[in-house]
Order: structure tokens, then C-alpha cells, then sequence
């Protein structure tokens, strides 16, 4: 069956929040139980940037950083091939708007304008901060506080350009996931298998 792209972007689920959440263990899970996950473009880029002694970190060019983070997500989005299956994205296109409002990036036209054609479902799953996992490593260098702050920003974003939020419990990556799963279940009737629609 050929879809039109309003029509995929229903299957398409943005998992976000603050750094520090749980969203990277979550997808995981979720692609254990053999379902598409599109991993996060921010960290991508930090750990190319740094093998590659790169500029487009945000320690060092927050604007080529969040330039690379833009593009490639937008890329990201367009390169999914789907036949009528669930895809979760670790964050989505309006995750680069948010960090733009953190480093006072005036955002342009361009980045507006393909946050509103580049829809995913309008339910997005939202993990909020946990103190409890919360850790810095290499690539996540911000405080607890700087994360909250970003977590509530991003939670605005997305508000800001017509999604609902789903607020994903602090549990288990099993339970969070079965959460999720059992959520888009009621959601869109007619889930046939794991992860597919018909």
C-alpha cells in the first residue's frame, strides 16, 4: 500500500525531553522487540566532530553544531523508506529550535518552515528529568540544572508548533517501552504485529 506523507507522518513517534532522560536505553529497547528506531543526530555529530578533531561541538561552534544538527535531521526524516511500520526518532526536527533558544540563535525561515512541513505524529512521547539516572559523560556535559532548563524549553517547543505531550513514566526501559507500545495501540486502531499497521 502507498502512503501519502501526511499519512506517514502518523507513523512516525518522536521520543524527547531533557539530556539525561533515559530516551537512548528506551529506543534501544524498543528496537530489541524488532521495531525501527532512528538514533539521535546530536550525539552522532559530537562523536564524529570529536574523532575527527572537528569544529561543530557546543563547546566550541555552537552555530556549526546546531547547522550540522538542523540539516541532518531534516535528512534524517526524508531518508526513512517506511511501508506503513512504526518508526521513533531519539528526538526530532523542533529538538534543533530548542537548542537554538539555548545558545540565542536567531532562528531562521528555513528551520521554521521545515519544523511545520516535516510532521510527525502529533503525540510525542516525552521522558521528563530523572536525578535518579541523570549522568555527564563525554558528549553530555551540562548540569542538572542546565538539563531541567533545557527540558522545559524543549517541552515549550513542541507545544509551540501544535504537538501533545505525552509524559512517559520513570521506569523501567521495559515497562517504558510496554507504556508506549500500549499507548500507540489505542491510539490507531487496526495495529496488526509488532509495530505494523494495515
Amino acid at each position: 500500500m502507498n502512503y501519502s506523507q501526511d499519512q506517514m507522518s502518523n507513523f512516525f513517534f518522536v521520543i524527547t525531553g531533557g539530556p539525561g532522560a533515559g530516551k537512548t536505553t528506551l529506543l534501544e529497547e524498543l528496537q530489541k522487540r524488532l521495531l525501527a528506531c532512528i538514533p539521535e543526530i546530536a550525539r552522532e555529530i559530537i562523536q564524529e566532530q570529536v574523532a575527527a578533531q572537528g569544529d561543530a561541538l557546543p563547546w566550541k561552534n555552537k552555530e556549526l553544531y546546531l547547522q550540522m544538527m538542523f540539516d541532518r535531521s531534516v535528512n534524517s526524516y526524508l531518508s526513512v523508506n517506511n511501508n506503513g511500520s512504526f518508526v521513533f526518532f531519539d528526538r526530532g526536527i523542533p529538538d534543533s529550535l530548542t537548542y537554538a533558544e539555548i545558545i540565542g540563535f536567531e532562528k531562521t525561515e528555513k528551520m521554521s518552515e521545515a519544523v511545520r512541513q516535516y510532521r510527525y505524529n502529533q503525540n510525542v512521547f516525552f521522558l521528563s528529568p530523572w536525578r535518579d539516572i541523570y549522568k555527564t559523560d563525554d558528549e553530555r556535559k551540562q548540569s542538572w540544572e542546565e538539563a531541567v532548563a533545557a527540558s522545559e524549553l524543549n517541552a515549550e517547543i513542541y507545544r509551540r508548533y501544535n504537538y501533545t505531550l505525552i509524559d512517559v513514566p520513570k521506569d523501567t526501559p521495559g515497562k517504558r517501552a510496554d507504556f508506549i507500545l500500549t499507548w500507540i495501540g489505542k491510539l490507531i486502531p487496526g495495529q496488526t504485529g509488532a509495530g505494523s499497521l494495515k
